[in-house]
C-alpha cells in the first residue's frame, strides 16, 4: 500500500456529471428503492476505473499489485450497500448515499476485494463488505452523514497518516512496523486480512520483487567493493546501470515499490537508490 493523490483533474467532466445526475436522483427516492437504483447504475462507478488507475500507475490501491491478466474491481471504500461491522453485527443500509460519490471509489483488484480462500491456511479474506469500526465511534448514516467523525479500523491508501506504522518481514508479509503498538498496530493486521494483503500468491509476488531488490544492492554493493579507485569506465558504467535498474524498482510505478523502499532501508542502502521523483505531493 502506497499514497494515493486522489486528481479530480484526470476524469473527465461528463464522468462527473453523470454520477452526480444520479446522486440526485438517488437523493429523492424512499428507501425502499435505493438498493435497486445503485444496483441498475453499477455502470456508473465502473466508468471511474480507468482515471483510478491513472492516479495509481495501474497498479491497485491496496496491495500496490498489476495483475495483466485479471480485472480490477472500483472498490466502494465505505460499502454502498450492507457494512459489515463484526461477524455479528452488519449495517444493512450501510453507505447508500455515497454509491456515486468518487472520493468513495479504490481501485482494487479483484483478490482484494472480494472474498477469497487462502490456498495455504484455507482462511476466508477480502474485503466484500466488510467496513469494521474502531470502539466507541460514531456511525454514519443516511441521516446522519458523519463519516469524518467514524474511527475506522481499515487503513486507506489516501491518507498518508495511515501509512506511517506499515512494514514487510524478510518473507514479504505485509505487517506492522516494530513502534506500532495498541489500535494502531491493529488496524494494520486487520487491514492485512481483509483486504487480503498476505493472501500466498501475493506474499510470493511481493516477496520476489523484494528479493530481486536486495540480489541487485548486492551485486552493486561487490561490484563497488572491486572497484579500483580509478576503475576502467566500463566497470563503472556497469555499477550505474545497476542502479538505475534498481531505481526503477523503488518508483512508485514499480509493482511493491512501497516493500521494495523498506527493504532497501533494512539492508542500510543509501537514500538516493529510491527514486521519489514519480511519488505524488
Amino acid at each position: 500500500m502506497i499514497y494515493i493523490n486522489r486528481d479530480v483533474n484526470l476524469i473527465p467532466q461528463k464522468i462527473i456529471e453523470v454520477a452526480t445526475r444520479a446522486q440526485n436522483a438517488l437523493e429523492k427516492l424512499p428507501l425502499e428503492e435505493r438498493k435497486d437504483f445503485i444496483k441498475k447504475k453499477s455502470h456508473i462507478w465502473r466508468s471511474f476505473g480507468k482515471y483510478l488507475s491513472k492516479m495509481s500507475y495501474g497498479k491497485c490501491w491496496y496491495s500496490e499489485s498489476r495483475d495483466g491478466g485479471a480485472n480490477f474491481d472500483v472498490d466502494h471504500f465505505r460499502p454502498k450497500a450492507e457494512a459489515k461491522r463484526t461477524e455479528q453485527i452488519v449495517d444493512e443500509h450501510g453507505y447508500a448515499w455515497l454509491a456515486f460519490d468518487w472520493e468513495n471509489f479504490r481501485l482494487s483488484a479483484q483478490n482484494c476485494n472480494r472474498l477469497n480462500k487462502d490456498d495455504k491456511t484455507e482462511e476466508t479474506l477480502g474485503k466484500g463488505s466488510w467496513f469494521p469500526l474502531l470502539p466507541d465511534s460514531p456511525k454514519a448514516c443516511w441521516n446522519n452523514r458523519c463519516i469524518n467523525e467514524e474511527k475506522r479500523l481499515l487503513l486507506d491508501p489516501v491518507e498518508k497518516s495511515d501509512l506511517e506504522y506499515i512494514d514487510f518481514d524478510d518473507n514479504g508479509r505485509f505487517v506492522q512496523s516494530p513502534y506500532c503498538v495498541g489500535q494502531a498496530a491493529l488496524r494494520v493486521r486487520e487491514s492485512a486480512k481483509i483486504y487480503g494483503l498476505n493472501l500466498e500468491r501475493m506474499r510470493e509476488a511481493r516477496f520476489a520483487a523484494m528479493k530481486d531488490a536486495k540480489e541487485l544492492l548486492e551485486t552493486i554493493q561487490q561490484y563497488a567493493e572491486d572497484l579500483e579507485p580509478l576503475g576502467d569506465k566500463a566497470s563503472m558504467r556497469t555499477i550505474e546501470r545497476q542502479i538505475e535498474s534498481l531505481k526503477l524498482k523503488t518508483r512508485s510505478d514499480a509493482i511493491f515499490s512501497q516493500a521494495v523502499r523498506t527493504q532497501l532501508r533494512k539492508l542500510g542502502a543509501p537514500d538516493v537508490f529510491i527514486d521519489r521523483t514519480m511519488d505524488p505531493a
